[in-house]
């Protein structure tokens, strides 16, 4: 493909009007419409073509807006109705089938959907868009779809508790495309939507370096951080002259330890390993260490590994035998973990 194709995002929500998200409906009109404005933004800054298109699903599934241009989109104010159950299975199906009739000529082309719902699947069998009545058969159709997408598909879903995420796996969802919501407040729906913008970040820097979709689009587990995402991304190793890795034995202060260890203390010369699901700031550096190696990679685009996006966002550090993460300090006495390491680069 030649280096001059035009990227094209083809982003779709699909979004949950059953009867229990009444409480919620003026939030997911907000968070969708931030949602729509952060692509318009980044789809500028990256120079990449981003098209939306928006379902609601609760007995029935509707296709509101399809395949529209981020920067002329309205509001979801006058789109998103509730009322009804669950068609869960149904939304996925006719979702994904639908844009696959969507032309993929003379671009780059690559799809990236967002399920999201508060309940489990209660309708699809009886509901008008479905392909068949059983209830199995339908696992087995939306499993069958999802093995089957070209790898320029990225589906993911938002569940409201674990029972939702065996469902989803059961269905065939990759299981760091499933991210757990809290349902019951606005400030989950809010936290979902920073969950969404994440991901939505990787995915848009991934693009710039020929990734074409993901089955880890929620993940900083193996899947997103390994020695080829680092390459896409460009990044290089850091001259081992200029940090220091110090083991922490000891619950301590960041500061305190980089003084007995030593050295002086700046403000943001000293990373913490992340251990935690943490808030990470707009401004914060990240340092990928490759442990078998102790090479370290930092700089802008270890932040966009990660897919965090240029606002406060929360990551939790996932499984990886291969590379640890680390997050720079900028408080004195953030408190290290023992059998942790420090990464010094004064």
């Amino acid at each position: 493909m030649s280096g001059n194709q035009n990227y094209i995002n083809h982003v779709a929500l699909v979004l949950d009007a059953s009867s229990s998200m009444s409480h919620l409906s003026r939030k997911v009109v907000e968070v969708a419409d931030q949602q729509i404005a952060y692509l318009a933004r980044r789809s500028e800054e990256l120079d990449q073509e981003t098209r939306v298109t928006v379902y609601v699903f609760a007995d029935q599934v509707e296709c509101v807006i399809y395949d529209k241009d981020v920067l002329r989109m309205p509001s979801l104010k006058q789109l998103y109705r509730v009322g009804g159950m669950t068609a869960l299975l149904a939304a996925t199906l006719k979702s994904q089938r639908e844009l696959a009739q969507t032309a993929q000529l003379y671009g780059d082309h690559s799809f990236l959907t967002f399920v999201l719902t508060d309940g489990q699947e209660n309708a699809s069998h009886h509901c008008p868009d479905s392909p068949s009545k059983d209830p199995r058969e339908l696992i087995k159709a939306v499993a069958g779809m999802i093995a089957t997408q070209e790898d320029n598909w990225t589906l993911a879903v938002l569940v409201p508790d674990q029972m939702g995420k065996r469902e989803a796996m059961n269905c065939g969802f990759p299981k760091d495309n499933i991210a757990v919501w809290d349902a019951t407040s606005t400030q989950g729906l809010e936290e979902a939507g920073q969950v969404i913008r994440q991901a939505t970040e990787k995915f848009m820097i991934g693009r710039t370096q020929g990734i074409r979709g993901t089955r880890a689009v929620f993940s900083t587990g193996a899947e997103a951080v390994n020695k080829d995402t680092i390459k896409a991304a460009g990044l290089t190793p850091v001259d081992p002259s200029e940090y220091q890795l110090i083991p922490v034995t000891r619950e301590t202060g960041i500061r305190d330890w980089v003084t007995e260890s030593g050295h002086a203390y700046r403000t943001g010369c000293a990373f913490y390993q992340l251990s935690k699901t943490e808030k990470i700031q707009a401004r914060k550096q990240i340092a990928v260490l490759e442990k078998k190696t102790d090479k370290v990679y930092t700089g802008p685009a270890a932040r966009a590994l990660l897919g965090l996006p240029d606002t406060e966002a929360r990551v939790k550090p996932d499984h990886n035998d291969d590379f640890t993460i680390f997050v720079q300090s900028t408080s004195v006495n953030r408190k290290l973990v023992p059998n942790t390491r420090l990464l010094l680069m004064p």
